[in-house]
């Protein structure tokens, strides 16, 4: 079991994914810790519900981004956390935090990355007149939405669909994959080869493809 620590800013609906997972017996993972820079964030109360110590750390006290992060790396190895879980975090990690968690930093994109980096993804995405579009799980490097992809998930786009409507169609696939992303790295599936991350071990057969137009 792997003992994992949540960096949140906002709602916290994959966190509430995992949480859900753990109660079910479906992820072999502890969330030591939830921490948010937001104090009002809702996903803090999603943490408290399931008995989750919880923690605010205020970016806004902190006149350097190293200097935050170094508050959050004390945070997270009081906790005992081995793997740092971003679910709706808003900042941008610095090496201070990546070399802390080398390769054990997760970050998931509502993208199927390298496209569509950065805010409004899926604004994005409509934007550009894709077919598909997706989210991504991958872990995180020092350049935004970059680092070696573990999952990637894939959903159909039509063209009437709204921004809201493809927010949570992707919402619902990141409910998916950050589990099973979680899950692999639990039981010591990963490995990272440069740019591509090796999944060991028996896999489910590929599925069909998606095809749209």
């Amino acid at each position: 079991m792997v003992a994992a620590g949540a960096l949140i800013s906002g709602t916290g609906t994959n966190l509430q994914a995992i949480i859900d997972r753990i109660a079910a017996a479906q992820l072999d993972c502890a969330l030591r810790v939830v921490v948010s820079n937001r104090a009002g964030a809702p996903g803090l109360a999603r943490a408290e519900a399931a008995g989750i110590p919880t923690r605010v750390i205020d970016h806004r006290g902190f006149a350097r981004r190293e200097d935050f992060d170094r508050a959050l790396v004390a945070a997270l190895r009081e906790a005992g956390v081995e793997l740092v879980l971003l679910a709706g975090f808003d900042r941008l990690v610095t090496p201070v935090l990546l070399a802390a968690f080398p390769l054990r930093v997760m970050n998931i994109h509502p993208a199927l990355l390298p496209s569509f980096k950065g805010l409004d993804a899926q604004r994005q995405a409509l934007a550009y007149g894709v077919k598909v579009a997706g989210a991504t799980v991958h872990f995180v490097d020092e350049h935004t939405d970059h680092g070696p992809i573990i999952v990637q998930g894939a959903v159909a786009i039509d063209p009437d669909d709204t921004e809201d409507e493809v927010r949570r169609r992707i919402l619902a696939v990141e409910h998916e994959i950050y589990p099973l992303a979680i899950q692999l790295f639990a039981e010591g599936r990963l490995t990272v080869e440069g740019r591509r991350v090796i999944v060991r071990g028996p896999r489910p057969p590929l599925p069909p493809p998606l095809v749209h137009w």
